[in-house]
C-alpha cells in the first residue's frame, strides 16, 4: 500500500475515520463539507483550516479540538461536545448549536455565530487575539 501524501487536502470521511483510529490527529485543511461524521468520536483532532460547512456533526466528540479559521457554516453541531475547543475564526454563522456543549472553548472577535447565539451564556471564554 503505497504511504499517503498527507500534505494534500483529506477528502474522505472513512480516511478521517480510519486515520484517526490509527492514531493520526493533524487533519489541517481537510475538506468535508457535506460530511456525515454524526455521534464520532474526533476527540483532540486538529482541523484547523478545514471545510466543515453542512457537516452533520450532531452528537460528535469534538473536545479540546482546533477548530480555528474552520468553515462550520450551516453544520449541524446539535447536542455535540465541543468543551475546550479552539475556536478562533471559525466560521459558525448558520450551525445548529442546539445542545451543543460548549464550555471553556475559545474564540476571539472573529469568531462568526449565529446571530441570536451569545457564547458567553454558552460558556466560551473570548480572547483578544489567537495564542
Amino acid at each position: 500500500m503505497p504511504e499517503a501524501n498527507f500534505q494534500q487536502p483529506i477528502n474522505a470521511t472513512a480516511k478521517i475515520l480510519e486515520e484517526y483510529g490509527a492514531g493520526k490527529r493533524d487533519f489541517r485543511k481537510a475538506e468535508l463539507g457535506n460530511a456525515n461524521l454524526q455521534g464520532v468520536d474526533l476527540k483532540g483532532a486538529d482541523f484547523s483550516y478545514a471545510d466543515l460547512s453542512e457537516a452533520n456533526l450532531s452528537g460528535t466528540n469534538l473536545r479540546g479540538c482546533d477548530l480555528s479559521f474552520t468553515d462550520l457554516n450551516q453544520a449541524n453541531l446539535k447536542n455535540a461536545n465541543l468543551r475546550g475547543a479552539m475556536l478562533f475564526s471559525a466560521n459558525l454563522r448558520e450551525a445548529n448549536l442546539q445542545g451543543t456543549h460548549l464550555e471553556k472553548a475559545d474564540c476571539d472577535h472573529n469568531t462568526h455565530f449565529p446571530p441570536d447565539f451569545d457564547p458567553i451564556k454558552a460558556g466560551v471564554k473570548m480572547r483578544n487575539s489567537f495564542v
